[in-house]
């Protein structure tokens, strides 16, 4: 059985271009057990040496693979490092996860293809249905995924809610729907409000749990805004329109503001601060 302290090159695979050369890559001297061969930008490695290339090119937030040699700056693709790195069914789950938060860490416009794995950014926020040229080409058909659930598109397009796989929706709308009340003080009184609100400003969750101001500062784009009536800015006291009605849209980061830290619809801050305005 393969694993990563064993992995060799066939010395029968033709495909790879086995060479009598150093090991480019094995930065720390380690001598790994292997032939040697040759990337597609020229530079030579083994399995096991690419292998932790690339795990440090995603350690260091990457989701794409560059060679990084001296006056090298090649970009491998997906395909091809999982060939030439014998990366293991466990490895590829790792490496997929990884390059999925590394991408929308940077971009929560760009998602990596299911087909494919390479990167894809979104043409509009209103569609779903998103077209993989790579794919396309390659199969000969106009090859679409959902952006929802990323799996290859069922069903008519465009469409923005969900496209007809099982079990395709959005978890942070199911969030904001489902989420229980908190009681909010307010001015005259305290009312209840939902626990969970997406950031007005960029549509990061974001929990309160009741203790504490309504103000909130949000850890993402750092814009403040009221918890309770959800206007940008503070709002000590009343809220001039009442509590807010639960939200069923998610707003979308225009990208002017900030740069993004993670995926927006993936994680949900709470507002843990004892008896104080986070704005203060």
């Amino acid at each position: 059985m393969m694993n990563s302290k064993t992995k060799r090159y066939n010395l029968s695979d033709s495909t790879i271009r086995l060479v009598e050369e150093e090991d480019q890559f094995d930065f720390l001297c380690e001598g790994f057990d292997s032939p040697r061969a040759r990337m597609s930008c020229g530079h030579v490695v083994t399995p096991m040496s690419l292998t932790k290339w690339c795990e440090q090119l995603l350690k260091q937030g990457k989701s794409r693979f560059v060679c990084g040699q001296s006056g090298c700056d090649a970009e491998w693709s997906y395909r091809e490092v999982c060939k030439m790195a014998l990366l293991t069914p466990e490895e590829r789950k790792n490496f997929e996860t990884t390059m999925a938060l590394n991408a929308a860490a940077r971009d929560p416009n760009t998602k990596f293809c299911p087909g494919c794995m390479t990167p894809v950014t979104r043409g509009s926020s209103s569609d779903l249905y998103v077209c993989c040229q790579v794919c396309s080409a390659k199969t000969g058909r106009s090859f679409g995924f959902c952006w929802q659930c990323l799996r290859e598109w069922k069903g008519q397009q465009p469409r923005s809610d969900r496209c007809e796989n099982d079990d395709c929706h959005n978890s942070a709308l199911k969030t904001l729907r489902e989420c229980p009340e908190v009681q909010i003080e307010l001015t005259g009184g305290v009312k209840g409000c939902p626990s969970v609100r997406a950031c007005p400003t960029c549509g990061s969750l974001i929990q309160h749990t009741g203790i504490g101001c309504k103000n909130m500062k949000c850890p993402q784009c750092k814009m403040s805004f009221c918890f309770g009536c959800l206007k940008t800015g503070s709002c000590c006291g009343l809220c001039p329109g009442g509590i807010a009605p639960r939200q069923t849209s998610i707003p979308v980061w225009d990208g002017r503001l900030f740069h993004m830290g993670i995926d927006n619809y993936s994680c949900v801050y709470s507002n843990r601060k004892r008896n104080a305005c986070v704005l203060c």
